[in-house]
């Protein structure tokens, strides 16, 4: 025979004050949890979302990032004309671009920070589809033009669009603000690769990258094949999402990491207030929990009982650490990409996955934390509480 529920809703209302400490200890974890998981969920997130299944990327054989990869001109042209590339009326559909870091000044602090600069082909627009000029124009070729990324605009100093900002020994026109849709190019400059390597003073016929439009993303293995098997080629081929998936692996795991570390460390704090108030219900209930065995209770209904009203508690605190959470869905902020060394702004992601692993955290603290108790509970000798009425 069951103990009714409503006998644990009305516990819980009568002893409300300890109640509501449990609660928010574990609201506090499950907080702290999940923000950390929506952090580390939206960096991954604005980097793959850079990536297309249409596209692959050319870097040099065994490079980590762009920014330690070198590709030859030769390797571009062959790259060119491997089957597979989508074409246009002006040729294979293809950015061979160069990647370098410059300091500027963000608004936020006013201290430099590393912002990349990425070198493009005047088809850049075309190979990347998703990215779109929402104010001004793209950089003409051959000309000392600068686009910004809507995020490169909130963050750094100068780069309004019509101002002039310096960096790599030159003076560069601001003529455009492009959107990607909140991916990692929204935090880059671009301009003519051509102009960038004279004004860093590389050779004009290296560059970092080749980003390539592919006919069909089942069009990928195809070309792969034919560049990997050609003896005069010394690059890896990606698919784009695989290799922004893969950028943004390091801080991710760092995070996961952190987040777990803390949400554990302060579960442990709320899985002890919880015991505390769980033994405080049970020292207070001596003379219930005897009238309830005497009546035919058995000690597994003692059991679930408790179980149940502790798993109460903690649900609470994981909806209402949630909903704490909730405000920084879609917020921006901004961190070291540890993979190219460069400021990376991006938006915290509070998805339902998330919010359901805080509640599921939240039952879990409840759980250990309602176990002993209601073990102790059930194993109240009824005959001496009894006799003690």
């Amino acid at each position: 025979m069951a103990i009714p529920v409503i006998y644990n809703l009305r516990s819980v209302r009568v002893r409300w004050t300890s109640a509501v400490v449990a609660v928010l200890g574990i609201a506090g974890t499950v907080a702290v949890f999940v923000a950390m998981l929506s952090l580390a969920h939206g960096f991954k997130a604005t980097l793959v979302s850079s990536g297309s299944s249409d596209n692959a990327i050319l870097m040099q054989a065994g490079a980590t990032s762009e920014l330690t990869g070198a590709v030859s001109l030769e390797e571009v042209k062959v790259a060119e004309a491997a089957p597979g590339v989508a074409r246009s009326t002006d040729g294979a559909l293809m950015s061979p671009e160069v990647v370098v870091i410059a300091n500027l000044p963000l608004r936020s602090a006013g201290t430099d920070a590393n912002v990349q600069i990425r070198g493009n082909s005047p088809r850049a627009l075309q190979v990347r589809g998703k990215v779109k000029i929402v104010e001004g124009r793209f950089f003409r070729p051959g000309l000392t033009e600068v686009v910004v990324g809507r995020n490169a605009l909130r963050s750094y100093e100068g780069l309004a669009l019509g101002s002039d900002v310096k960096f790599g020994g030159g003076s560069w026109r601001v003529v455009g603000v492009f959107d990607s849709g909140g991916s990692a190019f929204d935090s880059e400059v671009w301009c003519d690769y051509r102009i960038l390597n004279q004004v860093y003073h590389r050779p004009e016929d290296m560059f970092q990258s080749v980003t390539l439009r592919l006919t069909t993303p089942a069009a990928f293995q195809e070309f792969k094949d034919a560049i990997i098997s050609d003896p005069r080629m010394t690059v890896d081929v990606l698919r784009e999402l695989d290799y922004y998936e893969r950028q943004s692996r390091t801080l991710t795991k760092l995070i996961v990491s952190l987040g777990w570390i803390v949400g554990i460390t302060m579960g442990i704090g709320a899985v002890f207030g919880a015991l505390n108030t769980m033994y405080s219900a049970v020292a207070e209930r001596s003379r219930e929990i005897a009238i309830l065995r005497a009546l035919g209770f058995g000690t597994s209904s003692v059991v679930v009982s408790f179980m149940l009203e502790a798993l109460l508690i903690s649900f609470l605190g994981g909806m209402l650490g949630c909903l704490t959470v909730l405000p920084l869905n879609g917020f921006t902020a901004g961190t070291l990409n540890l993979q190219t060394f460069t400021h990376q702004t991006f938006a915290f992601g509070v998805s339902p996955v998330l919010v359901l692993s805080g509640i599921l955290f939240a039952l879990i603290m409840g759980l250990v934390g309602g176990l002993l108790p209601a073990i102790r509970a059930a194993r109240r000798p009824v005959v001496e509480v009894l006799r003690a009425l």
